[in-house]
């Protein structure tokens, strides 16, 4: 079993957080140690909050400013991180990059102190540049590949990742393809025999139509205005469309598309509580995901796992997941006109529907359990390990 420090984000809920906690938990139950290291102490707080005691596994390093997309450090995190390190003594450190300048400087500091350095580099991406919010996210890939270069391996989520790295200079032998996985034993298709109380609860604030939903941030990049305006232009009389996550355009867009009787639209906010967003999926006829720019949609996959019939732009890796049948891939150019065709077909074809979510299920099924994600990663520490 490997000793692995582990950088990361633990706050404020992105994929990024999932992913990490998702992961390093798994590693945890397979006997791996892990030391969670992370930006969790604003520099007005008190300097003894820092996690620097022995037997404390998480290391809380120090912050100026933090959000869901990049986090600037104090300039006494990379002192603190380095000290940490030197203590803690780890086989490997994996960094799930969290956007931020400390992270340029990981490869100098593993170097020092003679460990190898592993990257997970997921930012949302769309490879065909068709977009304002994809050439931004290009910037950060062209920014990134030369540090990615001197980390003794980079994982990205699918190869057309992969190959936009490649192009950038950072040699193949070092990018790893290792997709992100969900728990399929817990993402499961509804009972139709037996409901849960979640489902039960959860069904009835819902109502009796048939539910369309998108879950995820509510920001530009996301594309939420396009979903909406497709919505409100169509006849959707006995269904209703639900938008799960919070996020900064959230007050304009509901403001601006306001449910009426003959177009029911439910703004259910964030919603942290697993069991809650499984009723939710569960209780779904259709997920949406109408992204410019993604890395590999969590949501989508526990969408997926749940048996409900997906559609999702193919920006990042999401139309390589639903790929063969086991989605709607949109392009992410005219989004709305794309949904305003797919909707009313998808209303009226509850066939089509239960045979999209069937081939979703078994997709992830092959290729994208939390299983596979542990197995190859637990196959690249011993090869790193063994080679370093």
């Amino acid at each position: 079993m490997s000793h692995i420090a582990w950088l990361g984000k633990k706050s404020p809920f992105c994929g990024n957080v999932s992913y990490g906690l998702s992961t390093t938990e798994a590693l945890k139950n397979r006997g791996h140690q892990i030391n969670f290291i992370h930006f969790d102490n604003p520099t007005n707080s008190d300097i003894s909050k820092t996690s620097l005691l022995a037997n404390d596994p998480d290391v809380s390093l120090p912050y100026l400013i933090k959000s869901q997309v990049y986090t600037i450090p104090s300039p006494r995190a990379q002192r603190e991180l380095r000290e940490s390190l030197e203590r803690l003594k780890p086989d490997i450190v994996h960094a799930s990059l969290t956007l931020s300048p400390l992270d340029f400087r990981l490869p100098d500091l593993c170097q020092q102190i003679n460990v190898p350095l592993i990257a997970t580099f997921h930012p949302p991406f769309d490879s065909n540049v068709r977009s304002l919010a994809a050439s931004t996210q290009q910037l950060t890939y062209q920014l990134y590949a030369p540090s990615l270069s001197r980390f003794e391996k980079v994982i990205v989520f699918s190869e057309i990742q992969g190959e936009v790295l490649a192009k950038l200079g950072v040699g193949e032998s070092r990018i790893e393809i290792i997709p992100n996985g969900i728990n399929a034993d817990l993402w499961v298709p509804k009972n139709k025999q037996e409901a849960t109380l979640k489902q039960i609860e959860v069904q009835k604030k819902l109502g009796k139509e048939k539910i369309f939903l998108y879950m995820g941030r509510v920001a530009a990049e996301k594309n939420v205005e396009a979903l909406l305006k497709a919505w409100k232009s169509i006849n959707t009389k006995n269904c209703q469309l639900v938008i799960v996550g919070d996020g900064p355009l959230r007050p304009t867009l509901e403001n601006n598309f306001l449910s009426t009787n003959d177009c029911k639209i439910s703004w259910w906010g964030y919603e942290a509580d697993i069991e809650t967003k499984l009723a939710l999926l569960q209780c779904t006829e259709v997920f949406i995901l109408p992204s410019l720019v993604e890395g590999l949609s969590l949501a989508l996959l526990e969408a997926m796992a749940t048996g409900t019939a997906c559609i999702a732009t193919d920006a990042g890796a999401d139309g390589e997941v639903l790929k063969e049948g086991a989605g709607i891939v949109m392009s992410t150019e005219g989004v709305t006109s794309q949904l305003k065709t797919l909707l009313p077909v998808l209303k009226e074809h509850p066939l089509l529907i239960s045979e999209l979510g069937r081939k979703a299920r078994s997709r992830v099924l092959e290729q994208f359990t939390l299983t596979k994600n542990i197995n190859s990663l637990e196959n690249l520490y011993k090869t790193v390990l063994e080679k370093f």
